[in-house]
């Protein structure tokens, strides 16, 4: 027998080894094992079953082992992992890799636990003479004998201070057993989300439009056929009862189901609905929760559960669109228009997408959940490509939030001077906290503010290794670049004159924290950024006390911004809604109008009524102005006319290539050939925006170039640029990428 396996060796080629007789019975399509590839021992996954043509067998290596009993990438994994490889431009390898979580890959193992239980109980004879000659040993049968169930040796151990010698002495005598067991690593095995959540199996009565979504969902998963379902719901309608009712009738059927959130900080509450009623519905099921925050024991135990079947239904970040569930019939995207499901390294993928894609090899159903729907998956539900179901109304007939806009050139006019937090702000945060409801400011900026200006010469500090100013956080009195992680301790006087006339200029979370501290000092807030989330699991402690109402206001960035539902928030400050406006990229407005409708679904979930209140520059922009009326459908007719004017997505495709490296007009030489090149070949296929700086022209001391694709049709024009970009004589410090579908211009 020879199959031909993709080694994880570094390199994208298919190999062909011979199979021992003794592990015929074990390989197969998708099989991990390993196998010699030159002087070492590597990982690879079987692709093929086929031996090569005009080779002689004899000649060929031979696999040394299968590491599982089972698939480690399902044949609808290993269809998709090709498509990604064509579509993205990458290697096979790279994409097999990235299915295939690290601590499976480095093979760590499971966690096996010694347990201890007492044989008998001892006479009281038996019971003298050991406390007289062997305390210890008297000791550990008194701990045993009065427990209902074995108990870890390590605890046994520990808590009575003995020794393995003693333990082994007992065991030999006949009085205490040895046993073992697996211990499944579970990061949210207890968890206060979860017992929060615990309520009945049936949940609550849908509404008339949850209704008929539900109805049609289920329709479709009776056809086991593939579909996509954009669910369109504003925020607060009950999208998640959807889900529910669609994922309870796939795990019925005996199908799995992955559930897919944009953020870490969502998967929480998400997994304690999950699981509670889950648990609730059918006892047994288990939740799989997948993110990058997760041990490497947690991972390969969860990765475990799915590929054997043990669980059936996954939550996670972008990643866990690759569970290796043996029967899929069920994919969720929550938020399907968060940025956040795009990698922004190799594979350069989008995780909705990816998604779609997954579901059409599996004949599974989709369904794309948002209450500010993409422009891309909006088109093709408008092209009906995808079934578009509507939820318009709050559930329980609760109202949408009012929303403020507070035009911050007046408000600067009469404060006499820059101001965090508008007077009416202010106002409506001492109000909430009297009536002991609460607040949620929002501002997508970490630090105390976004720059150290010298206010006699002008000079901004710099990071050296990339073209921004360094942000000045006030905690720590330092200057960090937050793309390449530089820091130095915050001047007192100008690093170019000397002048003792710095000043903070621009806004960060720490500097909204330390205003609001001045206005309610008796206030309990809490700080959500990337700064503040360096300890595992600080997310789920920050949210678990906000939700049970030991924070009274909450400062974060985008990681709050959207999916938390709190019933006793009843503001919601918007701090500097400019800051997503003002940047280089088509989507700008998209990504505004989207953040400002999120972040206001966060009030007025609970029985109170909401209020928002944006703070703004230009309160007559457009994204501004739709989103203060909820306005899905008058925004992307808006948007979309731009759109098509100028032919940017979803019109057409969009395809960046990126050149890095230590010299810029080196860079831009061999973009302006590299362009002449593909001119010639694809002229016809492809018009050329470029090549030009980007827009952050340097980043950890490497100048970045960029070429826009504008295309009709990815395939042919991906195939033949990876085959020039193999042919084409690059020198060896020009780095060079191509991104396809981009989400992020800068």
């Amino acid at each position: 027998m020879v199959v031909g396996i993709h080694p994880l060796a570094g390199f994208d080629k298919l190999l062909h080894y011979r199979v021992p007789e003794n592990l015929e019975r074990e390989v197969g399509i998708g099989r991990l094992v390993r196998a010699p590839v030159n002087a070492a021992l590597h990982l690879g996954v079987i692709g093929t079953m086929d031996p090569p043509a005009d080779f002689p067998i004899e000649k060929l290596k031979a696999i040394t082992s299968v590491v599982y009993p089972f698939p480690a990438l399902a044949p609808d994994l290993l269809e998709l992992a090709r498509w990604m490889a064509t579509y993205y431009a990458v290697g096979l390898d790279a994409v097999i890799e990235t299915m295939i979580p690290g601590p499976v890959r480095k093979g760590v193992g499971i966690k096996i636990e010694k347990l201890l239980t007492a044989v008998r109980a001892l006479t009281p004879d038996e019971r003298a003479t050991l406390e007289k000659r062997a305390p210890q040993q008297a000791k550990i049968m008194a701990l045993l004998s009065q427990q209902f169930r074995p108990q870890p040796k390590s605890l046994v151990l520990s808590r009575l201070e003995a020794t393995v010698p003693a333990v082994t002495a007992l065991i030999k005598r006949g009085l205490v057993r040895e046993d073992q067991r697996r211990v499944v690593r579970d990061a949210y095995v207890s968890d206060d989300w979860s017992a929060g959540e615990r309520v009945s199996s049936i949940g609550p009565t849908l509404n008339a439009e949850q209704l008929a979504a539900a109805a049609a969902i289920k329709t479709g998963l009776a056809a086991a056929a593939f579909e996509v379902f954009l669910l369109h719901g504003v925020t607060g309608s009950g999208k998640t009862e959807v889900y529910l009712q669609a994922i309870e009738q796939a795990l019925n059927a005996g199908g799995g189901v992955i559930f897919l959130v944009p953020e870490v900080a969502l998967t929480p509450q998400t997994v304690g609905r999950l699981r509670s009623r889950l648990e609730a519905m059918a006892p047994g099921h288990r939740c799989v929760v997948w993110h990058s925050m997760l041990s490497e024991g947690e991972r390969l135990d969860g990765w475990l559960a799915l590929a054997t079947g043990e669980a059936r239904i996954v939550v996670g970040a972008r990643s866990a669109v690759f569970a290796p569930l043996p029967n899929l019939r069920l994919i969720v995207v929550d938020e399907e228009h968060e940025p956040a499901y795009k990698q922004d390294e190799n594979p350069r993928y989008h995780g909705r997408d990816v998604a779609v894609m997954r579901g059409k090899l599996a004949g599974a159903a989709v369904i794309l959940g948002s209450a500010t729907p993409s422009l891309e998956s909006h088109a093709n539900a408008l092209s009906r490509r995808y079934r578009r179901l509507e939820l318009r109304q709050r559930v329980d007939g609760r109202k949408l939030p009012d929303i403020q806009i507070v035009d911050m050139k007046i408000e600067l006019m009469r404060q006499r001077g820059f101001t965090a937090l508008s007077r009416r702000l202010v106002d409506g945060m001492q109000a909430r906290f009297e009536r002991r409801e609460q607040t949620i400011l929002f501002i997508n900026r970490r630090g105390y503010s976004s720059s150290m200006l010298c206010t006699k010469c002008g000079h901004v500090e710099e990071c050296p290794h990339c073209s921004v100013t360094m942000t000045y956080h006030r905690t720590d009195e330092t200057l960090r670049c937050h793309l390449c992680g530089t820091q130095r301790p915050a001047p007192s006087r100008c690093s170019a004159c000397g002048a003792p006339d710095v000043r903070w200029r621009g806004l960060g979370t720490q500097r909204v924290e330390e205003a609001v501290r001045r206005v309610l000092p008796r206030a309990r807030m809490e700080r959500m950024d990337t700064d503040t989330m360096s300890k595992k699991n600080r997310f789920r402690e920050i949210l678990a006390d906000f939700r049970v109402g030991k924070i009274d206001v909450l400062v974060g960035t985008q990681m709050i911004g959207k999916g938390l539902d709190f019933p006793n928030v009843t503001l919601v400050g918007l701090v500097d809604a400019d800051l997503s406006m003002h940047v280089p990229d088509f989507r700008a407005n998209e990504r505004t109008f989207q953040l400002l409708v999120q972040v206001a679904g966060r009030a007025g979930r609970g029985d109170q009524a909401g209020e928002v209140i944006v703070q703004t520059f230009t309160p007559q922009a457009g994204p501004i102005q739709f989103s203060r009326h909820a306005d899905y459908d008058g925004f992307a007719a808006t948007e979309l006319a731009v759109r098509q004017q100028f032919k940017y997505p979803p019109y057409r495709h969009l395809i960046q290539h990126q050149f890095r490296g230590p010299n810029s007009d080196k860079l831009k030489f061999y973009a302006e050939q590299w362009k002449k090149l593909v001119e010639a070949r694809l002229g016809h296929l492809i018009e050329f925006k470029g090549p030009a700086p980007a827009p952050i022209e340097k980043i950890k001391d490497l100048y970045r170039w960029q070429l826009w694709y504008f295309t009709d049709r990815i395939t042919p024009v991906i195939g033949e640029l990876t085959r020039l970009r193999a042919d084409f004589a690059w020198a060896d410090d020009v780095i060079q990428t191509l991104d396809v579908d981009p989400v992020s211009l800068i």
